[in-house]
C-alpha cells in the first residue's frame, strides 16, 4: 500500500465513521468510498462492513488495519532516525503525557520548545499514567510523563515534586473536617492517588468523611471546590495562586513536610538520541528545575 492508502485505513478503523473520516482526510465522502473500494480490490478481500452503525471492520480487515499501523509506525521511526542524522532539529516529537501535567504545565514547555525548534512538529497523548507506558511499549510516543509511582526499566528522570493541599471555600484548618457538614469531593484514577489519599485519612481520622462526591476527572474535582460545593484534596500542581480559596497542606504527621505527588519523563534510551527528544529533554529540565522542590 502507498503511504495515503495506509492513513486512508488508519484513519476508517479509528473513525469507524464514512463522514468523519473524509473530514479528517480532507476527501469528499465518495471519493473516499472509490478509494476504500480500490484498496479492497488490491487486497482481494472486504475490509468493513458498512451498516447505519458505521463501519465494522472484517477479519480479513483486522489484518489489513494491524498491517497499515504497523507500516506507519515503522515509517515514521525512520524518518526520525534520518532526521537525527542532520544538526537541525525537526522531524516529529511524540509526547504521552498524564493528564494532569498535560493540562496544568506543559503547554507553558511546549511553548517555549516549538519557539525554539519552529521545525519540529509534536504529537501529543494525553491520559492515564498506565495509558502513557502502554504507548511507550507499543511506540506511540518517544517520551512519557507520569505521576505518581510507575514501574519503568528504561530512563526514567525525576522532574518535580508538587505538594498536595486541601481546598475549601470555607475550611480553614484540617481538623474543621471533623465537625463540617460538606462534602468530600474526590476523583478517581489509575494511579495509587485515591488509595494514598484514603490511606492518609484513616491515620488521621476514625471515621470516614459524613458525605461524599466522587467524580472521574480532577478539573471536575477542583471546578467543583472552586465553586463552593465541598472541599477537596488537590496537588499544587492545579493551583495557580490565584483561586478564591483556602489552601490547607496535607501533612503527613509533625516531622516531614507532607503528603507529595511525583513527577517522571520515561523513555527507552534509544527515543533519547533523537536530536528533538535531546532539545525537549533540555527545554523540559529547564522548566522543572524552576518548580519549588519539597524533598528539600
Amino acid at each position: 500500500m502507498t503511504a495515503t492508502e495506509t492513513e486512508i485505513i488508519k484513519v476508517l478503523a479509528e473513525e469507524k465513521n464514512m463522514r468523519k473520516a473524509a473530514e479528517r482526510l480532507f476527501l469528499t465522502q465518495p471519493a473516499l468510498s472509490q478509494r476504500l473500494q480500490s484498496i479492497e480490490k488490491d487486497w482481494g478481500a472486504q475490509i468493513f462492513i458498512r451498516s447505519q452503525k458505521g463501519l465494522t471492520p472484517t477479519p480479513a480487515g483486522e489484518l489489513v488495519i494491524q498491517y497499515a499501523n504497523e507500516t506507519i509506525i515503522r515509517k515514521e521511526q525512520i524518518f526520525d532516525t534520518i532526521q537525527a542524522l542532520n544538526s537541525k532539529v525537526h522531524g516529529t516529537l511524540k509526547i504521552a503525557c498524564a493528564s494532569i501535567v498535560g493540562q496544568n504545565w506543559l503547554p507553558k514547555v511546549l511553548k517555549e520548545f516549538v519557539t525554539i525548534y519552529p521545525d519540529a512538529k509534536i504529537s501529543l497523548i494525553t491520559g492515564w499514567s498506565s495509558e502513557i507506558v502502554k504507548a511507550l511499549y507499543e511506540g506511540e510516543a518517544h517520551v512519557g510523563i507520569v505521576r505518581g509511582q510507575v514501574e519503568w526499566k528504561g530512563k526514567k528522570v525525576h522532574l518535580f515534586r508538587d505538594m498536595m493541599y486541601l481546598v475549601d471555600k470555607e475550611i480553614e484548618k484540617i481538623d474543621d473536617i471533623l465537625t463540617t457538614d460538606r462534602p468530600f469531593i474526590q476523583f478517581r484514577s489509575d494511579s495509587n492517588y485515591y488509595q494514598e489519599i484514603q490511606m492518609w485519612w484513616q491515620r488521621h481520622f476514625s471515621s470516614n468523611p459524613k458525605r461524599q462526591i466522587i467524580v472521574d476527572q480532577i478539573e471536575t474535582c477542583k471546578q467543583m471546590a472552586m465553586n463552593g460545593i465541598g472541599y477537596a484534596i488537590l496537588p499544587s500542581i492545579t493551583l495557580s495562586g490565584e483561586e478564591e480559596v483556602n489552601k490547607i497542606p496535607i501533612t503527613q504527621n509533625e516531622k516531614d513536610t507532607g503528603l507529595t505527588r511525583d513527577t517522571w519523563l520515561i523513555g527507552y534510551d534509544s527515543s533519547f538520541e533523537l536530536r528533538q527528544v535531546a532539545a525537549f529533554m533540555d527545554v523540559v529540565t529547564q522548566h522543572a528545575s524552576c518548580l519549588y522542590d519539597y524533598t528539600k
